[in-house]
């Protein structure tokens, strides 16, 4: 079973390969958001593993009990799966490599986009990610955060192709270059390794237009900025509400 965002089966595991190498160059201060969502999955899976789940290689039954995504709970009785299944992961290896990934692209996100848009863009692409699972595949249990983080890949690039940055675009090139190598290998990888890529997709393109939009009011007013953030988010869930519906009806 791998995580929602990767090809979650009952007997394997997976991960997200690499992460944006000159992320790690850049020196920032620990931003409180990234801290405290890094926070949140080690603490997670340190509870999972002295209740005595298994830090290698946890079961089936085990990571349901700890809120995985799988159609018949998380498209009928237990809808808070979609979220909760972000923040559980499958083994130990798992959860190093993707709060690796997310402690460098969760920095700059953070720094450019803010603490608030960062923790609303990673939950909204979490969501899009295991909704994305669901519908390819319901009968599957997964988990993990890949969907988010890539959502936040899928912003970064978004916002630094396309945004208004408060920065010389020019001092993020060598960025953007990676980011989009990321997140091109990692689904190159999906096709050919034993990942699912529809919650990576589903969170990238959550993330994408999430980020397209909000760039172009980084540099504006204050109160518009807020205005149009409030009007993205508020859309984007609703889109995953009805998408979560959708799935209830055809799964019933």
């Amino acid at each position: 079973m791998l995580n929602h965002d990767e090809v979650a089966s009952s007997s394997g595991h997976s991960e997200i390969a690499g992460a944006p190498s000159p992320l790690l160059r850049v020196a920032l201060p620990l931003p409180v958001v990234t801290r405290a969502l890094v926070g949140i999955n080690l603490a997670v899976f340190l509870a999972m593993v002295l209740t005595g789940v298994s830090p290698v290689n946890p079961n089936i039954p085990q990571l349901l009990k700890w809120g995985a995504n799988w159609g018949p709970l998380s498209l009928h009785s237990q809808p808070w799966r979609v979220l909760t299944s972000n923040y559980v992961h499958i083994g130990i290896l798992h959860i190093a490599l993707n709060m690796w990934c997310f402690w460098n692209l969760g920095g700059l996100a953070e720094l450019i986009f803010g603490g608030w848009t960062l923790l609303l863009t990673y939950t909204l692409c979490g969501l899009a990610g295991s909704i994305a699972s669901l519908w390819w595949h319901p009968m599957v249990v997964g988990a993990g955060a890949s969907g988010a983080i890539f959502g936040l890949a899928g912003a970064l690039i978004a916002a630094l192709y396309l945004g208004k940055l408060p920065f010389p675009r020019q001092a993020f090139q060598h960025t953007l270059r990676s980011l989009l190598a990321f997140a091109g290998y990692n689904l190159l990888f999906g096709v050919f390794g034993p990942i699912d890529n529809s919650a990576h997709i589903g969170g990238l393109v959550m993330g994408l237009a999430l980020g397209a939009i909000i760039g172009q009011v980084l540099t504006g007013r204050q109160e518009v900025r807020r205005r149009v953030e409030f009007v993205v988010f508020l859309g984007a869930g609703l889109v995953l509400l009805a998408a979560e519906v959708y799935l209830r009806h055809k799964n019933v």
